[in-house]
């Protein structure tokens, strides 16, 4: 008897110290995640000149992920489901903001040489470098627009012209800025004539960027076959699922279901990548 009362004191208190423990790492781990979730979408989206409350977005995954194994389990009736959907939601926004920033910085690159172009007419009729650009960041779109206006701010402050010129660099690191900050870095120190040689950057950044239009034209078709690839096995698994519930419902509710589920997923994600890494020629 008293042996069996040590015994259940003795579990009680193992079962409060793991709960304990579970509250204090899990709590802990919360922390981490909101802390690294709020750094990194203030990081990016003020690169991105995009000014939203971190906060706000934390709390709007955390609503996304915690709900979504519930809908799952509803609609769907696995808890695996759902929980795996959320862990995949969970890494989404770190793609998320690599794809925004890759698509600003190819606008940007898209933008160059219209701006090369005004900057030079500008410095051709008379302006100095500072006005020809102050000009340019007015009558442009954004991304360019924000991007010079930002440069001519550091201007303001006291930063020089080169450093300013290398801190833009550094928020769009794209190998046709690159060209351009050389060239005018170069032109500055060396003296010459600084709009001609925008002129001239201008048509090389333009003919480049016909020929990567070109070429992606050419291997859009391959991309596409990529996509149909990828998209048909789940569309034809969906189409089986409403013709037969009862046979491929087995696959969200048994353990070997989650494995075949596992293995479709790494041999499609797999497979488009292959087909990516094949179509895409760098020039």
């Amino acid at each position: 008897m008293t042996s069996s009362i040590f015994a259940a004191i003795f579990a009680f208190l193992t079962v409060a110290i793991m709960v304990w423990a579970l509250k204090h790492l899990s709590a802990q781990l919360a922390v981490k995640y909101q802390e690294t979730f709020t750094s990194s979408a203030r990081t990016n989206l003020a690169d991105m000149f995009l000014f939203i409350e971190p906060r706000q977005l934390f709390w709007l995954n955390m609503l996304t992920l915690l709900s979504v194994p519930f809908l799952v389990r509803i609609f769907l009736g696995s808890w695996i489901v759902g929980i795996i959907i959320s862990i995949i939601l969970s890494i989404i926004p770190r793609f998320a903001y690599k794809y925004l920033h890759t698509r600003r910085r190819r606008k940007f690159v898209h933008q160059l040489p219209d701006a090369l172009n005004m900057i030079a007419s500008s410095m051709q009729s008379g302006a100095n470098i500072s006005s020809a650009i102050e000009f340019m960041a007015e009558e442009m779109e954004a991304p360019i627009k924000q991007e010079f206006q930002l440069f001519q701010r550091e201007q303001r402050l006291g930063v020089e012209f080169n450093t300013a010129l290398d801190n833009m660099f550094k928020r769009i690191p794209e190998d046709e800025f690159q060209l351009v900050t050389a060239g005018m870095q170069i032109s500055r120190e060396v003296g010459g004539n600084l709009a001609e040689v925008l002129l001239r950057l201008s048509s090389t950044l333009r003919r480049k960027i016909e020929m990567e239009g070109k070429i992606d034209a050419l291997t859009s078709q391959g991309k596409m076959q990529g996509v149909v690839m990828t998209l048909l096995p789940i569309f034809i698994g969906i189409v089986l699922y409403h013709m037969e519930p009862r046979s491929m419902g087995r696959i969200f509710t048994e353990p070997m279901g989650w494995a075949l589920m596992a293995l479709i997923f790494i041999m499609l994600t797999s497979g488009y990548l292959s087909i990516r890494k094949i179509v895409a020629i760098d020039v």
